[in-house]
């Protein structure tokens, strides 16, 4: 690729990394376009669709939560692997608003790979909980639906100052009280969450025009 033209996509990752963490992964093609200094034309030459150019800002964070699991899964310890994949899912979703809706969300183009890693990731999950289980670290009560009411209440942090520290304090006191000595009462039952109910209904990706 020529000089120019990397120096183009780079601009084009980085206006709609801010674009997609301020305004959602829907914001128009031309805004990015506009806030990169380059002509939409010149945005599809690069990244024929909306998908291509959500999975390429997201690629690092889907590289980092895929990761995540990978080292819980092989953590001896269950309790320790549990915690981590918490603590890094909700750092990453409030460090990128977008990063969530782009994981969860079903690509119209979507890559097998994509769709690997997404189930790979809530069959990891039910594991990691099974295995806490077992070990007698977690509550026995805790379903791997609670996931998304956790996700679900650290999205809402993203709007205030400083929402990383507001996450880590949220993720502490959630932690705590996931912890087996930690259920005195038994909980209610599970709402039936899934993942998909993370983007709210209706609202998808479309694969190019204008959002």
């Amino acid at each position: 690729m020529r000089a120019d033209a990397e120096r183009n996509r780079r601009r084009i990752v980085e206006a709609a990394r801010e674009a997609f963490t301020r305004h959602g992964i829907e914001v128009p093609m031309a805004t990015v376009a506009r806030q990169a200094g380059v002509g939409v034309a010149t945005l599809y030459r690069r990244f024929r669709t909306r998908d291509e150019l959500v999975r390429e800002v997201f690629a690092d964070q889907l590289d980092a939560c895929t990761a995540a699991f990978v080292q819980a899964l092989e953590d001896p310890d269950p309790w320790r692997g549990f915690c981590h994949v918490i603590e890094k899912v909700c750092a990453l979703q409030v460090a990128e608003r977008g990063f969530t809706e782009a994981f969860l969300t079903a690509f119209p183009e979507a890559s097998a790979d994509h769709s690997r890693r997404r189930l790979q990731g809530e069959h990891g999950f039910a594991l990691l909980v099974r295995r806490a289980q077992d070990a007698g670290a977690l509550r026995k009560d805790f379903h791997p639906s609670d996931l998304t009411v956790v996700l679900l209440a650290n999205n809402a942090l993203g709007a205030t100052p400083d929402p990383a520290a507001a996450s880590r304090r949220l993720v502490g006191y959630l932690l705590d009280s996931f912890r087996a000595p930690a259920a005195h009462t038994r909980l209610p039952p599970p709402a039936g969450l899934g993942l998909r109910h993370l983007v709210p209904s209706g609202h998808h990706v479309r694969g190019s025009g204008e959002g």
